[in-house]
């Protein structure tokens, strides 16, 4: 009988595998400071209190804190400058923090630049009729901002192709949309890169195709905005799509390069 029940108790143990274990103690002071940036109580700049009132609200020790300290700095949610009489200073990150490994994963895979303006087909027209929606005067009127003052700059300057992928950000981010923000975050370098390529290879060698596409870029931002305006989604995602096709048509540039290739 005890042969069979240390059987049962090994069987027993195999089907529910390890122990559990215990949540570290600094694991928890770092989830409470977390769930503070995260509820707005902690925000973008603030520093933490000193060490003294955090190990006494804790009641925890000062390894414990400074290794809580470390979990949220390794998260990027605060930096911590060494010597400092400050203490650790609140860093809520933007798309940048997942961008580059974003990026990485992309390169590793082999991805191709046709494949990243695919995606990007997908997700902007879906901001543009949010945006048509949802969005304030406010955002048209930073949009016309741009397209009257940003893009005729840029153009001068011969920085077109940046411009034009910072106008495409912008229109996501004024969305009002989180995850499509984040997802063209991640993007946005990649897409700024070709198109930086892209427009200068063009202005070099066809100086007159170069400005009509210039031109045909302006017409179709403004035919946007002014369909935000109007509150007509289904209009503005209509034709930010065939924008969007149109331009990955214009634009070109060798859609069969690597990521790789262009974040090296």
């Amino acid at each position: 009988m005890a042969e069979e029940a240390s059987a049962s108790k090994t069987e027993l143990a195999d089907k529910l595998g390890r122990p559990l274990r215990t949540r570290k103690t600094a694991e928890l002071v770092a989830r409470k400071l977390r769930q503070m940036i995260v509820d707005g109580q902690l925000v973008d700049g603030d520093h933490l209190p000193h060490e003294a009132e955090l190990t006494a609200h804790f009641s925890v020790s000062r390894p414990t804190l400074r290794e809580a300290v470390r979990v949220l700095e390794a998260e990027r949610l605060v930096e911590v400058r060494r010597g400092s009489r400050t203490g650790a200073r609140i860093c809520v990150p933007g798309p940048e923090i997942v961008a580059r490994p974003a990026s990485l994963l992309l390169e590793l895979s082999g991805t191709t630049v046709e494949d990243v303006l695919i995606a990007r087909e997908s997700i902007e027209p879906a901001a543009a009729a949010i945006l048509a929606t949802q969005g304030k005067e406010e955002a048209f009127d930073e949009l016309e901002r741009f397209v009257d003052e940003d893009i005729p700059r840029a153009f001068a300057e011969d920085n077109f192709g940046a411009a034009v992928a910072r106008f495409h950000l912008r229109m996501v981010q004024l969305s009002g949309n989180a995850t499509l923000a984040l997802i063209a975050g991640m993007l946005h370098e990649i897409f700024e890169q070709h198109t930086i390529a892209a427009t200068r290879s063009r202005s070099l060698t066809d100086t007159e195709a170069y400005e009509a596409n210039y031109q045909l870029f302006v017409r179709s931002q403004r035919r946007l905005i002014k369909l935000l305006r109007a509150r007509d989604a289904e209009g503005a995602t209509a034709h930010w799509q065939k924008h969007m096709v149109v331009a990955r048509t214009l634009v070109g540039g060798n859609l069969d390069r690597k990521v790789k290739d262009i974040l090296d």
